[in-house]
């Protein structure tokens, strides 16, 4: 598909929407950024005089958006200056801007009718070879794709990138039932070679590949605190850097936001009702609870953990999932943690730590293996190969090994034999390696190379 992207509209300016605008300017392809028009005006707005008619008033919330993501940490822009690039508006007086755009992308609330409202105001306005897209962290392509024309069908996928754009490497591409392999083709091309993403293709289930395994992940780590009494800390001791992880499981959910993460937790529990997820469903007293309270995560400035200023110096306290109170952390101590201080090889420590008979082996093993047994029981559901579902782990939550990896860094056959010594169900497609001349996903020789 000879076709270049040389202008784009994001529609939707919080968090996500205003920093792929940022890095598009990033890579110096302009974008109009629109947002819906206020229904009421702020009280600076009612002392200049403003009415809900001024420009300044209809493009507040776009303007907002800008603004936040050029006073966001890290930086969304690589320059200040590439701000220039990004033009604001509204999606009630500017949608016929959207003729100008390559590419249109998506990214305002997460509920299906809204979207597909919006495609329906827009769609009159797109050029006869734009691609549309939604950012959807998780909505079928498919449902989402209904409301459009079917020539624009042939145009329309999901580009779902990780918080933050400019630093998250994975973007997945999910096309819907008409999209075109040349749009596919060139929209991969685009995000590699001009976005700089590693970019993979998933299939149109439920929170596509990193954020289906990510939302069990999160969702038994909450079950396994809960029901065996450990403190949010303990488990982040053991699912960070111990295993090969950038960030633990809370000062991730922290990052990401708890409200997106309940979100994407919901639309699984929704959508999958034979899921193995419905059997650690979340305690509305916990995390709803929180979300609630407006205890978001980082952006709020509390979540799991609170920043607080202590006569020592600033700290940050863990709450409590029984009061919803904070607490100083206390260090998880445990001979197999001190161990791993000496080792560097990532595959040792694991070894060293879910093996390990103490206390924060027997929870590194309870959270680590049900996590394998589930991405090994999903992987055909979701993508096309292994590797891409380990790259989706590795590039969106910079994990240095993917459930596929750690398989075999564990080792097949002795996590097997574990698992049925627990009386647990070894995942069929394990089963069928178990069989092989060489158990293990891939090439111990080429880690890249997948025998299965």
């Amino acid at each position: 598909m000879e076709q270049r992207i040389r202008k784009a509209a994001v529609l939707g300016a919080g968090l996500m929407g205003s920093q792929i605008a940022a890095h598009l300017a990033n890579v110096g392809i302009p974008s109009t950024l629109l947002d819906i028009v206020p229904g009421t005006l702020t009280k600076p707005e009612e002392q200049r005089g403003l009415t809900l008619e001024s420009p300044v008033v209809r493009n507040r919330l776009a303007e907002q958006g800008l603004r936040a993501a050029l006073k966001a940490r890290p930086a969304p822009f690589y320059t200040p200056e590439a701000a220039g690039l990004v033009t604001i508006g509204n999606l009630e007086d500017d949608l016929s801007r959207l003729q100008e755009a390559d590419w249109v992308v998506e990214a305002v609330t997460e509920r299906l009718d809204i979207k597909q409202q919006l495609y329906q105001r827009l769609t009159p306005h797109l050029k006869d070879t734009a691609v549309l897209s939604s950012n959807t962290s998780g909505l079928s392509i498919t449902a989402l794709s209904e409301s459009l024309p079917g020539h624009i069908q042939t145009r329309f996928l999901g580009t779902h990138f990780f918080n933050p754009p400019r630093y998250a490497t994975l973007l997945e591409l999910i096309p819907g039932p008409q999209t075109t392999p040349e749009v596919m083709q060139m929209m991969t091309d685009f995000g590699r070679h001009r976005l700089g993403k590693g970019v993979l293709q998933a299939k149109d289930t439920p929170n596509f590949i990193a954020n289906r395994l990510g939302a069990y992940d999160l969702l038994h780590c909450l079950h396994v605190m809960q029901a065996e009494g450990y403190r949010v800390s303990e488990v982040d001791a053991v699912t960070g850097t111990a295993i090969g992880r950038a960030s633990s499981a809370f000062r991730t959910a922290d990052l990401v936001g708890l409200d997106t993460l309940l979100h994407v937790v919901q639309n699984s529990l929704n959508a999958l009702p034979d899921d193995a997820i419905q059997e650690v469903a979340l305690n509305p007293n916990f995390v709803p609870a929180m979300v609630e309270r407006g205890w978001l995560g980082n952006k709020t400035g509390q979540g799991f953990y609170k920043r607080v200023q202590t006569e020592a110096g600033r700290a940050f306290y863990e709450i409590d999932p029984e009061t919803l109170e904070y607490q100083p952390p206390e260090r998880f101590r445990a001979p197999s943690l001190q161990q791993l201080r000496q080792i560097e090889d990532v595959a040792k420590r694991l070894q060293t730590l879910v093996f390990a008979e103490d206390r924060a082996g027997q929870l590194a093993w309870q959270l680590l293996s049900s996590s394998l047994c589930y991405a090994a029981n999903l992987v055909t559901e979701i993508a096309d190969d292994i590797v891409s579902v380990d790259q989706a782990m590795k590039w969106g939550f910079r994990w240095e090994l993917g459930p596929f990896e750690t398989w075999d860094a564990l080792g097949l056959e002795r996590v097997a034999k574990r698992l049925e010594s627990e009386d647990r169900q070894v995942p069929p497609l394990v089963e069928q390696l178990r069989q092989a001349e060489h158990p293990a996903f891939y090439h111990q020789d080429d880690q890249a190379t997948p025998l299965f």
